[in-house]
């Protein structure tokens, strides 16, 4: 997504944000409605996990940032910065479940980190090229 201050940014879509707050809500009120403690426990515990997910998705966007400076990853610890020449960008695919999946590999000296599609709404391969450009 550009945004007007000439920098570009990626996120968890906002829909799939959305959806996991809804299903978080609708957990809570299963648990209020389980009869017994067994119930009640396992939905808690899936509670706590929506929760934890939803929170952590609205919390880090967006979750990746590049300008002609550098780039911004934000994560629950806060944003971290590096300038381009302090980081190298790459695609990795690996085989999962039958399947091939890219994931996007921001690697510098202080920090490896390691972004899906979840993370960034959008392909990993589409996001390397556009960050690539900016280090341009």
């Amino acid at each position: 997504m550009d945004v007007p201050n000439g920098s570009q940014q990626w996120a968890t879509p906002a829909g799939l944000v959305a959806t996991g707050w809804v299903l978080t809500a609708a957990a809570a009120a299963w648990w209020f409605a389980a009869d017994s403690a067994v119930d009640r426990t396992f939905v808690g515990v899936l509670v706590l996990a929506l929760a934890i997910a939803s929170a952590h998705a609205t919390i880090c966007r967006p979750r990746l940032s590049a300008d002609r400076e550098g780039v911004t990853v934000r994560g629950l610890g806060g944003r971290r910065r590096w300038p381009w020449s302090a980081v190298s960008v790459q695609v990795r695919r690996h085989r999962r479940f039958g399947r091939e999946v890219q994931s996007l590999e921001l690697d510098s000296d202080a920090a490896l980190i390691i972004l899906t599609r979840l993370d960034l709404g959008s392909d990993p391969q589409d996001v390397a090229e556009a960050l690539r450009d900016w280090q341009r």
